[in-house]
């Protein structure tokens, strides 16, 4: 059973006009029919690009923005349903790990300030000496000093205030942890850390992630299954593996030959695909199939006229594109409607250009 389900979620901003009196004249369609699962002690992985909706959908799982419709269930609760007193008491199980480690801490409280802040919301712990004790203890499983709950924000490295960030969650003792992009502002060898920290939360605590990153190698690392959306809805589900190795939707396939790889020969000879044009707006996208404006294997019929919804090809994988099959099987070649392809340019060996 799902720990936490996600079903037809939609969030709509309104786009107001006027001087006197405001009018909604449109809506930016941040995030436009969301379903997703995600299994308990697993990782679900959301990729795309800037702009994608994915961080939005993040907060509204936590009802940090308001809901325009759907479903957000929570060990078999609608959150999306629940009072704001109510709310709140969940909050204490759904906690986020915000992708500014720097900004998402107060820089007047010291650590042990912004840690038992949370607590004491939620009525965890007996007394001070009780939740100073647990801090060190949650602390000390991030990998920073005892020392650390008398300094302040500014006094960290990068790494170290994205830990304070997770010790923030862990303090309450969630079932689920939301990371929006929790490495994309560290420092490279300091990214391993936070995400081999991350793993062994997980294992040691039973913890549920939902990983929000543009990052492919991060989310492959760490995550279970993996969601990838595009201009507010997603485009194509699977197993991390499986969409690494099979990708099936367009913008997937073009996301993944983007991702460098280790090996030289298979780098040098392989297929790019370049996408051109601009993301379409989300307060005005595109009839159809919202990627038909820059899909290179669009088709003259179904692609801007119908939306797809996402389709089980088997074994977890589910696309939202009318032609996956077709395009997989090669019966549809790309043209160069809005993309290129690119083949890597053949390079010479000495022994070529030797006289």
């Amino acid at each position: 059973m799902s720990l936490l389900e996600l079903n037809g979620v939609k969030v709509h901003f309104p786009v107001k006009k006027g001087v006197l009196f405001d009018r909604t004249v449109g809506h930016v369609y941040a995030v436009d029919g969301v379903s997703l699962s995600v299994e308990p002690g697993r990782t679900y992985g959301l990729v795309g690009e800037s702009g994608c909706g994915k961080t939005t959908l993040g907060r509204a799982i936590l009802r940090l923005v308001d809901i325009t419709d759907g479903e957000v269930v929570f060990d078999g609760t609608d959150l999306a349903k629940l009072p704001d007193e109510e709310m709140r008491r969940y909050r204490r199980r759904l906690q986020m790990v915000f992708q500014d480690p720097l900004g998402s801490l107060n820089p007047r409280q010291n650590i042990e300030s912004i840690l038992t802040e949370g607590m004491v919301a939620h009525g965890i712990g007996a007394g001070q000496e009780e939740r100073r004790e647990k801090i060190r203890q949650i602390l000390a499983r991030v990998g920073l000093p005892a020392n650390a709950l008398s300094r302040y924000p500014h006094e960290f490295s990068g790494g170290q205030r994205q830990r304070i960030g997770i010790a923030r969650a862990l303090v309450l003792e969630p079932d689920v942890i939301i990371c929006d992009e929790p490495v994309s502002a560290l420092d490279v060898s300091i990214q391993a850390q936070v995400i081999n920290l991350l793993e062994e939360l997980q294992e040691s605590m039973g913890l549920t992630y939902v990983v929000i990153a543009h990052d492919l190698a991060v989310v492959r690392h760490i995550s279970d299954v993996v969601g990838v959306m595009y201009l507010g809805a997603l485009v194509e589900e699977a197993p991390s593996d499986l969409l690494y190795t099979e990708p099936r939707h367009p913008y997937t396939r073009a996301l993944m030959s983007a991702v460098p790889v280790p090996d030289p020969v298979v780098e040098d000879g392989r297929e790019r695909i370049l996408l051109t044009g601009d993301l379409p707006s989300p307060a005005n996208p595109p009839t159809g199939c919202r990627f038909h404006t820059r899909c290179p294997w669009k088709q003259d019929r179904l692609c801007d006229t119908d939306r797809p919804e996402l389709r089980d090809l088997g074994g977890g994988h589910r696309v939202a594109c009318h032609w996956a099959e077709e395009i997989a099987e090669g019966k549809i070649q790309p043209t160069a409607n809005a993309a290129h392809l690119v083949p890597a340019p053949r390079k010479e060996h000495p022994a070529e250009t030797a006289d």
